[in-house]
């Protein structure tokens, strides 16, 4: 039993797949943050640019 948890502790053949879907993960958590925050910030310049067309009394 010791030599098969020794044997399993140093096979690295899964390594890159999980490596993989970690990155892959990371990835994905990058666009959805850009597409929310992109969002976010053109709503604040659109508020911005009325507020200085705005007409004034």
């Amino acid at each position: 039993m010791r030599k098969f948890i020794q044997s399993l502790a140093r096979d690295e053949s899964g390594v890159t797949a999980l490596e993989y879907a970690i990155l892959a993960g990371i990835v994905v958590a990058i666009l959805a943050s850009v597409a929310t925050l992109s969002t976010d910030v053109g709503a604040r310049f659109e508020a911005l640019v009325a507020h200085f067309t705005a007409p004034t009394p």
